[in-house]
């Protein structure tokens, strides 16, 4: 065989392997980035309810989603259709649902200014004006509304800095500021103990009464979304692509787990997470909802949605929903993942979904808000309004998050 020969047939050879080389390499990223069905017999515990109602009287919705284990599912007997009893004009978006208590509603706006309004009447009783930007929901605890906010808002000069406060529920005076990285997780409080990150990628945990500082813990990347909080545990999601579970008396690490490998970039964690059955649920920006072993982190099931998952999982009766830029909503098997239901809207979904009375309300971002069964995913209702996290409710009322208004809505009677 002659020289030129020699050298093309190497070179051939080196090109097939080449080849198969990419071709395992691909195969193996494919099954990597494939869903997983889970089992209903690994870490999974079927004997949890619902969340019990507060126990401060007169906090009524303490946090987002409700408890600090972030269900976002309530028993309380509301059903539509509902008619608007009055509303209230927050003059600029207001992404984020309030807390309830003391008879007032806890919200802010874009722009930072934060509401304390009447529940019965819809007057405001005070507001505060930070001067900057908010993406969350306060927490209510001991006559105390803290609330975490982002840079200055409209952004002024090149620094970025955010801070978490505290105000007196009654008359909205400043009680303690600490400032932080900008933040736009919504904080939780849990035996006196407040838990929130920011984009720095901390994790604080600061005593609720003065704001000192009793531990912080650092992931590598911002995070976006609010921690859940179940027994012992706190569990969190980050941009550097990983579910973080926490100590919640130390900020010592007991897991994490990633997103799964895939083509492109790796999936990162906006999603607040839901802490039920043993298991974590969780919704990536890579389009999937993601369940962990509460315990081990361990992946229990992963289901694409075909677009990102903003959304924070709301849980109920053994079944997960949430929503996703493909403009579908699911209702997904909490065991093992398995579709039950889904339901077609009419745009992207970006907020998250809250449960009452065995039905789903979600809101879309062509600012229409839907109630579904949430046994079947059939339409019960529908309003012109809302666009993130939808509703929250008392014993008297549902409330409704629209685009720039928050509407209080009563039950409407339906003759013949």
């Amino acid at each position: 065989m002659s020289l030129v020969r020699k050298i093309l047939f190497v070179s051939g050879i080196v090109v097939l392997l080449g080849a198969a080389a990419i071709a395992v390499a691909v195969l193996v990223r494919y099954r990597e980035a494939s869903d997983v069905r889970g089992s209903s017999t690994e870490e999974f515990v079927t004997t949890e309810a619902l969340p019990e109602a507060p126990e401060e009287p007169g906090v009524v919705w303490p946090t987002y989603g409700f408890s600090p284990d972030r269900l976002r599912a309530v028993g309380l007997p509301h059903r539509p259709p509902y008619r608007v009893r009055w509303f209230f004009r927050a003059r600029t978006l207001v992404e984020f649902p309030p807390a309830i208590a003391y008879g007032r509603l806890y919200f802010t706006n874009a722009y930072g200014r934060l509401y304390a309004v009447n529940t019965r009447t819809g007057r405001r009783a005070w507001k505060y004006d930070s001067g900057r930007c908010n993406a969350s929901t306060p927490a209510v605890w001991e006559h105390t509304v803290i609330q975490t906010f982002m840079s200055r808002c409209p952004r002024r000069g090149a620094r970025r800095d955010g801070e978490i406060v505290a105000l007196y529920a009654g008359w909205g005076q400043l009680k303690w500021r600490v400032r932080i990285a900008p933040s736009e997780s919504s904080p939780v409080v849990v035996d006196e103990i407040v838990y929130f990150g920011d984009a720095s990628g901390h994790v604080y945990a600061l005593f609720a009464r003065t704001g000192k500082l009793k531990w912080k813990f650092r992931t590598q990347g911002p995070v976006k979304g609010g921690v859940a909080v179940s027994g012992n545990r706190l569990y969190v999601g980050s941009y550097d692509h990983n579910v973080y579970a926490l100590n919640r008396e130390t900020g010592k690490l007991l897991w994490k787990s990633g997103a799964q490998k895939r083509f492109g970039r790796r999936g990162t964690f906006y999603s607040t997470p839901a802490a039920a059955y043993g298991r974590v649920y969780i919704g990536g920006t890579d389009g999937k909802v993601y369940s962990f072993g509460a315990t081990t982190g361990k992946l229990r099931w992963s289901h694409s949605t075909g677009g990102y998952v903003y959304s924070s999982p709301a849980v109920w009766n053994k079944l997960v929903f949430v929503g996703s830029y493909s403009k579908r909503f699911f209702a997904l098997d909490a065991a093992t993942g398995d579709v039950r239901w889904t339901f077609h809207a009419n745009g992207r979904i970006s907020g998250s979904p809250t449960v009452v009375n065995g039905i789903v309300y979600v809101a879309t971002l062509s600012e229409r808000t839907y109630a579904l069964d949430a046994r079947t995913g059939r339409v019960l209702w529908q309003f012109p309004d809302g666009k993130y996290a939808p509703v929250v409710a008392d014993t008297e009322r549902l409330y409704l998050t629209g685009h720039f208004r928050l509407y209080a809505l009563e039950p409407r009677r339906v003759l013949g």
